[in-house]
């Protein structure tokens, strides 16, 4: 039986068609690494990412020649798009006026309290969100020379105060860090302060290895407190990895169910096949399938069929050959040369059934 994961109530905030908080599905989202004026290379970016099953997608505006690029942007991609806006408030109205769907505002460097209300007020009209994303080098190093949970919540409750002194409170939040046990204090501690959702990461995580990782420790704590509405992993790397690692995260945790979920053992001395290279074929294979399965491949019979009875197929090694199975229940054996394909074609069989694993 899957433990159910209490969540924070957090408000529904609506991004485009979609909805963050208010108990709707946690939403994945990435960030495009190519140049935002570049809008043809912004878009194939955008579309594998919608492929690989990004939700949200927000792009970097750094001047305005960026900004009035975003209309011809938002009109070729199917998901929200969300306009990233540091210091320049022009940026932020030129980005409504191309018809975003969110602003991320950095409460660090937009602090004129005219310009926040003329972005609020140009934003209210427009019927879109604004998310205050405050991270640890944002904070005010005069005002907060130790970069703390608190400091970090009140530099992001000020911001929020400024919003809702306009009459705005189409607001999601984001507090994060590159130190894990900061951004976990600092989300703790905001949300015992608001009711708005959450948009949660870890900050400048690293490569695809260790970022992977950190990200999981960081992001996955915040999920089994409860907290956050909207995911993103952020790593040095394809922002495609950024969205797989969000799923597998969320999964993880019985939060999402997307595409297949793989399992297979360490291996051991027991192990009398090629177990990585079937995995490693496996995984490259099983990305491009969006029906939610789980998927087990094992070493041997003592981690076979009884210990991933919860599989919709599997395979358990011998040596040279595996035998396959079906919710714990044994099929048929191959040889070690054919697991893969036959693997496959057990699993395009059930895609195609309509059976498997509940999103």
């Amino acid at each position: 039986m899957e433990c159910i994961i209490p969540r924070r109530d957090s408000m529904p905030v609506k991004i485009g068609s979609l909805t963050v908080g208010g108990r709707q599905p946690i939403s994945v989202q990435s960030m495009t690494k190519t140049d935002t004026r570049d809008v043809q290379a912004t878009v194939a970016q955008i579309k594998q990412l919608e492929d690989a099953g990004c939700e949200i997608i927000r792009v970097a505006v750094p001047d305005m020649e960026a900004a009035k690029c975003l209309g011809q942007i938002r009109s070729q991609i199917n998901i929200p798009l969300v306009a990233d806006i540091h210091f320049d408030y022009h940026l932020a109205i030129e980005a409504i006026r191309q018809g975003v769907d969110k602003l991320r505002l950095n409460p660090g460097n937009i602090k004129d309290t005219e310009k926040i209300s003329l972005i609020c007020r140009e934003a209210k009209r427009a019927n879109i969100p604004i998310r205050i994303g405050v991270n640890s080098g944002s904070v005010d190093r005069k005002r907060f020379p130790e970069i703390t949970a608190q400091a970090i919540v009140t530099s992001a409750m000020e911001h929020v105060h400024l919003l809702e002194e306009c009459d705005f409170t189409n607001i999601i939040i984001s507090l994060k860090a590159s130190s894990i046990p900061l951004t976990i204090e600092s989300y703790k501690l905001m949300s015992e302060m608001t009711p708005y959702p959450f948009h949660i990461g870890i900050t400048e995580a690293g490569p695809i290895r260790s970022g992977g990782i950190r990200s999981g420790v960081g992001i996955g704590i915040l999920l089994s407190m409860g907290l956050g509405d909207t995911v993103r992993v952020s790593l040095t790397a394809d922002p495609i990895e950024e969205v797989y690692a969000a799923y597998e995260i969320l999964q993880s945790l019985n939060l999402r169910r997307h595409g297949i979920q793989l399992v297979s053992c360490p291996t051991c001395g027991r192990t009398e096949v090629d177990l990585q290279e079937i995995v490693y074929s496996m995984e490259d294979k099983l990305r491009a399938i969006k029906k939610p399965l789980r998927i087990a491949v094992m070493g041997c019979v003592v981690n076979g069929p009884g210990e991933a009875a919860e599989a919709d197929i599997g395979v358990a090694c011998g040596k040279g050959v595996g035998l396959l199975f079906k919710k714990g229940m044994p099929l048929y054996k191959v040889p070690q040369e054919k697991i893969v394909e036959a693997l496959m074609d057990e699993i395009n069989r059930i895609g195609s059934s309509g059976e498997g694993t509940e999103k």
